[in-house]
């Protein structure tokens, strides 16, 4: 098998195996339907606050919004009750075509975790095989009504551990395993470490020795690059790479990368295709969020979109500075046409 091929996730199949992963502030929709225009085989929502949704909140489930090149997406739920994620889990069935339900459980965010979701899941294997298990129900419950949705994949992702005095990695592989998972994304860091030192691709390594293709498992920790990306499929066995915050501000990561597993060689954008990606990820979100809201949450992504112009920095101090798509625009007037 080539690196670079299709991946079947219980009764789903995704045509390719680079995906996006869930990011909060990144993964909307205006960036997700780039990201597969650019060659992203499947992406996830920002996650999904499963108490928030049961209680109704337009903002939660603005969220869950399909991006208009996506065929196929999973939304992403964290939650720290089995109760209230099977709950959840319904009225993601019920308002959304999606065809994946990701479980979140490895944020380090502290009030994540103080929630008894996010990473609290890789401390607490039980609590993980609790909630996998809710989902699953609610999912095969929801099928029975609606057979013709079938039942929708539950995947799930994790860290490797706590923290280093802490590795369970184990212990919640086995109970996610237990609990009828469909596929399992393996951020090999601890919580502890948050997003900084080293990502551990021994463990990921494992871990799919562990699985031993029972269900797929994604990889995800210092694939940022292509050549990174075919390492980590080469030295651990993944059966895929997630992209996160390599992805964020370059959508075109996925094209580059699906060149190089398939050719060996990869060409790179030009500046002004980065800048029009920029720009058409503005307009959508214009048309989601309103001008303002979307000017200023494009601040970050265009300092991303514009990296390696000549004079970054004076560039980035005006982009700080945009609240319209007209700033926007005079900007950029020197090195894109519109």
């Amino acid at each position: 098998m080539t690196l670079y091929h299709p991946v079947k996730i219980g009764s789903l199949t995704v045509p390719g195996n680079l995906f996006l992963a869930p990011i909060a502030g990144y993964s909307d929709r205006a960036f997700r339907s780039l990201c597969v225009t650019c060659g992203a085989a499947f992406c996830t929502t920002e996650m999904v606050s499963a108490e928030a949704l049961t209680r109704g909140s337009q903002k939660t489930e603005s969220l869950m919004a399909k991006a208009p090149q996506e065929k196929d997406y999973a939304v992403q739920l964290f939650g720290g009750t089995a109760d209230v994620m099977a709950r959840a889990a319904m009225l993601v069935l019920e308002r959304t075509d999606c065809s994946s339900i990701d479980i979140n459980g490895g944020c380090p965010v502290p009030k994540i975790i103080k929630s008894g979701a996010g990473s609290m899941l890789t401390k607490e294997p039980e609590r993980l095989y609790a909630i996998v298990s809710a989902v699953k129900d609610a999912v095969a419950s929801y099928a029975r009504i609606h057979p013709e949705r079938g039942l929708v994949p539950v995947t799930i992702k994790i860290r490797s551990g706590w923290d280093f005095g802490t590795m369970t990695w184990r212990e919640t592989t086995e109970a996610a395993l237990a609990a009828g998972a469909d596929a399992i994304t393996i951020h090999a860091r601890t919580r502890a470490q948050g997003y900084e030192g080293r990502a551990d691709w021994n463990i990921q390594r494992q871990l799919v020795e562990l699985v031993n293709g029972r269900i797929p498992v994604f990889g995800s920790g210092d694939a940022n690059t292509p050549e990174t990306a075919k390492a980590m499929l080469e030295q651990t066995g993944v059966d895929g790479v997630m992209f996160a915050r390599g992805a964020m501000g370059d959508p075109f990561l996925f094209t580059r990368t699906r060149q190089f597993l398939l050719t060996g060689s990869y060409e790179r954008e030009s500046v002004q295709e980065r800048l029009q990606a920029g720009f058409a990820e503005l307009e959508m979100n214009v048309a989601d969020k309103g001008e303002k809201c979307a000017c200023l949450q494009m601040r970050k992504k265009f300092c991303a979109y514009s990296s390696g112009i000549r004079g970054g920095a004076r560039l980035r101090k005006a982009i700080v500075a945009a609240c319209s798509v007209a700033d926007y625009k005079a900007i950029f007037a020197p090195y894109c046409a519109f």
